[in-house]
């Protein structure tokens, strides 16, 4: 199986600072180069948002972070203190959003909708409302301040398609697409993000007691192997990841048009 991006190099400890230039580099050119003011950022209190913070802070580029939590999901998991530890610590401006107000109120209530639907539909297409209310948001204040929203999905995420269509998949650039989580825990130590979020289980905040690895039934590291090595070392963990990358083409093939 060939991956959606070709992946040409792997940040370790001994080349992390040059990578860590060159991304935030990138990210510099990228938003001057579109004459924009600077990014807004969807702030999680994760790994990936977090270190996505601190290489536009490497960057010099002007960051303004969201908070967006879903009532008190951020303070039950202690996203909200690991995130302010983060603006603290590099004193990036911020605001906090919630979203639940509306969320709620996109939700279809109409049981003649919800009685013919499975119940893993139900679940996920509540929980998907969330990331695409987060975008809209994030959307509206970037075009207040002539910014770009800049991503923080991984290429792990990528291979099994781990994000929302039209939610946190909906960006404007992103320094991470093309590194492993592996690669994403390097440079978060390197670039000083606090140990709290470094050491915690990834988590996409659907749902309370929600964690990435238990909802996918495999790990990041078995993910990083089938990418870096063309197997996870298990045939049935692959056999899953190669079922995913295939039922989550369309989330990154073009629209498909009509023509005559």
């Amino acid at each position: 199986m060939e991956n959606r991006m070709t992946k040409s190099f792997v940040i370790k400890d001994d080349n992390v600072e040059q990578y860590a230039t060159t991304i935030a580099g990138w990210i510099a050119q990228q938003v001057q180069g579109a004459n924009r003011k600077g990014v807004v950022l969807g702030m999680s209190g994760g790994i990936d948002s977090s270190v996505v913070a601190c290489l536009c802070h490497l960057a010099q580029v002007d960051t303004y972070l969201v908070m967006m939590p879903y009532g008190n999901d951020m303070s039950n998991s202690q996203s909200y203190q690991h995130a302010l530890e983060l603006i603290d610590k590099f004193n990036f401006p911020y605001h906090i959003y919630d979203i639940q107000p509306a969320a709620d109120a996109l939700k279809i209530t109409d049981e003649s909708f919800l009685a013919k639907a499975d119940v893993a539909n139900v679940g996920l297409s509540l929980a998907n409302i969330r990331p695409r209310v987060r975008m809209t948001y994030l959307y509206q204040l970037a075009q207040l301040g002539s910014r770009f929203v800049i991503g923080t999905g991984n290429m792990a995420e990528g291979t099994v398609g781990y994000f929302t269509k039209w939610g946190d998949g909906a960006v404007d650039l992103n320094p991470l697409g093309r590194l492993t989580k592996q690669e994403v825990y390097t440079l978060a130590k390197f670039l000083g993000v606090p140990d709290a979020i470094i050491h915690k289980k990834p988590s996409a905040g659907l749902w309370e007691g929600q964690t990435d690895e238990d909802e996918l039934g495999m790990s990041y590291a078995q993910i990083d192997a089938f990418i870096l090595n063309g197997s996870s070392g298990d045939a049935d963990i692959d056999a899953k990841i190669k079922q995913r990358y295939a039922l989550s083409a369309h989330k990154f093939a073009p629209v498909p048009i009509f023509t005559d």
